[in-house]
């Protein structure tokens, strides 16, 4: 029995030295990278964008149909959802692979802002304090806006202003509903979805899209398919 507890504490010591440096590195990356560029230069330089867009100017159906597909709780938490690190943790564990993010539009911000694609432990321990950052200073609105105009949306667009006037030739005030949604499931996978030679999966992906706006009550069954079989 003795022999059994000094292995499990000997486990645990391993587990918490493991998990202990993850953290100190993923802080010190932050530090790094916080000092180097304050995050109130970042956000006065994404601003100074000619393509930079105001929230209000943005068409209703593709802020409606991000948030539900995206990060339906957006207004809700406080820029990290718990149960679904842990799902995501749990995901990961189990393939052996990082499969699954887990992401607020706070934390995509983040990594956008910041940090690259590379998926780490360490990195999405740096991105938390980033995410503590946005949400203890700016508002919600505002890190959605900073968000939907430095999101990449495929064929070269970035943000939503490049995209709804490089894709429809329109601001994005004048979207059709099934053009706001087709847009709103692009940046979950760019490269696969962007309209010039993706368009087979980018419909796939506004399915996806249509659904989870069905779940949130935002549409009926009805208008999810009237929605899915217009041109754009």
């Amino acid at each position: 029995m003795k022999k059994w507890k000094h292995i499990v504490s000997a486990i645990l010591l391993i587990l918490s030295v493991a998990i202990g440096s993850i953290f100190i590195i993923g802080f010190i990356r932050y530090e790094t990278l916080i000092n180097e560029k304050p995050l109130d230069e970042v956000i006065a330089e994404i601003r100074s964008d000619p393509n930079y867009i105001s929230l209000d100017d943005v068409n209703d159906d593709f802020i409606d149909a991000l948030l539900a597909v995206e990060d339906p709780t957006f207004y809700e938490h406080g820029g990290i959802v718990l149960s679904n690190i842990i799902e995501a943790v749990a995901t990961n564990l189990r393939e052996q692979d990082f499969v699954m993010g887990g992401s607020t539009i706070t934390q995509q911000l983040s990594k956008n802002i910041y940090l690259d694609s590379k998926k780490t432990f360490q990195r999405k321990i740096a991105e938390l304090f980033f995410v503590h950052d946005l949400e203890s200073t700016y508002s919600k609105d505002e890190i959605l806006e900073l968000y939907i105009n430095v999101i990449y949306f495929g064929d070269g667009y970035y943000g939503i202003n490049e995209a709804a006037n490089g894709y429809f030739h329109k601001a994005p005030k004048n979207l059709t509903i099934a053009q706001a949604t087709l847009l709103a499931g692009l940046p979950q996978a760019p490269a696969i979805y962007q309209l010039s030679d993706g368009m087979i999966y980018a419909k796939k992906r506004q399915q996806v899209v249509l659904e989870a706006m069905k779940e949130q009550k935002l549409i009926t069954d009805l208008q999810l398919h009237e929605i899915y079989n217009q041109p754009v």
